[in-house]
């Protein structure tokens, strides 16, 4: 896999997660490995320095004769730096998509031609090898593909696969799920704070506190309503503080936080999925 041309089409944040992965797992060398962007030259000089990796601002150098080609630009870039490589695609690269709301088959319709197309969505703990991804494919992209890019993307952290209807969902539960715990860090930190602690300390047991949490429920293996049950004590500090969580019903809101951004990737990728149409049309 190592003598893999890969191609990023893209230089930001969740490309360089990627990329840092790839590299660090050893699944691919830096020499295979070429980036590509619009326009930002100091950032690939970056990417450059940090990975070793090779960068240009030639498209056609950038995915001729590539294996893979990553699509990292940002959604509302998509169609501009699809049409801008188009012309230079050679044999048949298996695509990647890190776009949030692109479908596969409206990828497909703008290459205009039947190109094997893997959907992806990760999340921005990817930056550290600990994304949530969940993939899908294409109607021409094979099994073989597939675990192809599972192994990519288990490189920087966890990585399932999913129908391509499924990832409306994933993006509401984990594709946005980190903001939805850095809000509950956030209220946890501020209720410690009202309750005397400094803002050091409280920030320290905070987070140590989450990560704990994260571990048990990833290293034990129980459900997390076992876990639970387990801390909760009948009339102790826990199951008081439970009991407020009920009366406020976060588990509802909960549902509704996650229903809601779930609804929204529906209306975004049919949003989009129009505007790919516009711009080939």
């Amino acid at each position: 896999m190592g003598k893999m041309k890969i191609s990023f089409i893209g230089a930001g944040s969740m490309a360089e997660a990627i990329i840092g992965g790839l590299i660090k797992q050893k699944i691919s060398n830096c020499s295979s490995i070429i980036v590509t962007n619009k326009q930002d030259k100091q950032r690939l000089k970056q990417l450059a320095s940090v990975y070793g990796v090779r960068t240009t601002e030639d498209k056609n150098v950038a995915v001729k004769g590539a294996d893979v080609i990553f699509l990292a630009m940002k959604p509302k870039d998509a169609k501009d730096g699809i049409l801008a490589i188009r012309p230079y695609i050679t044999g048949n690269p298996l695509i990647v998509s890190v776009l949030a709301g692109i479908s596969c088959e409206s990828l497909e319709n703008i290459f205009q031609k039947d190109i094997r197309v893997i959907r992806s969505m990760p999340n921005t703990s990817a930056a550290i090898g600990l994304s949530a991804t969940a993939i899908s494919k294409g109607q021409y992209a094979t099994v073989e593909d597939l675990t192809l890019v599972h192994s990519l993307f288990s490189a920087i952290g966890l990585c399932t696969i999913v129908e391509e209807e499924q990832l409306h969902a994933v993006t509401g539960v984990s594709g946005s799920g980190p903001a939805y715990i850095y809000y509950i860090a956030e209220a946890m930190e501020n209720a410690a704070l009202a309750q005397g602690l400094k803002a050091e300390v409280a920030k320290q047991l905070v987070f140590q506190t989450l990560i704990g949490a994260a571990h048990m429920l990833q290293e034990t293996e129980k459900d997390a309503s076992i876990l639970r049950a387990e801390v909760t004590s009948p009339g102790g500090t826990t199951q008081c503080g439970i009991s407020i969580l009920n009366e406020q019903k976060v588990s509802e809101a909960m549902k509704a936080c996650i229903a809601s951004a779930t609804k929204r990737s529906r209306e975004m990728g049919e949003e989009m999925a129009k505007r790919m149409k516009e711009k080939i049309n």
